[in-house]
């Protein structure tokens, strides 16, 4: 299916957030992903589906200043 992540089209074969982390390779610790602007909580993330053209963003912690 193909979805917005980060603004850029991307075809995953994920069907809920915690598939999509695996699925990129996501570190365990200091990622915050959201759909359609709304924050999801880690402990919800292989409950929330993705649907087709979702908006996703994903942000990454960042060290430094």
């Amino acid at each position: 299916m193909d979805i917005n992540i980060n603004n850029k089209k991307t075809s995953v074969t994920s069907t809920n957030l915690q598939e999509l982390a695996q699925e990129m390779n996501l570190p365990e610790k200091g990622v915050a992903i959201a759909i359609s602007n709304q924050m999801i909580p880690r402990t919800e993330w292989a409950n929330t589906p993705i649907a087709e053209g979702a908006d996703v963003v994903i942000i990454k912690a960042a060290c430094g200043g």
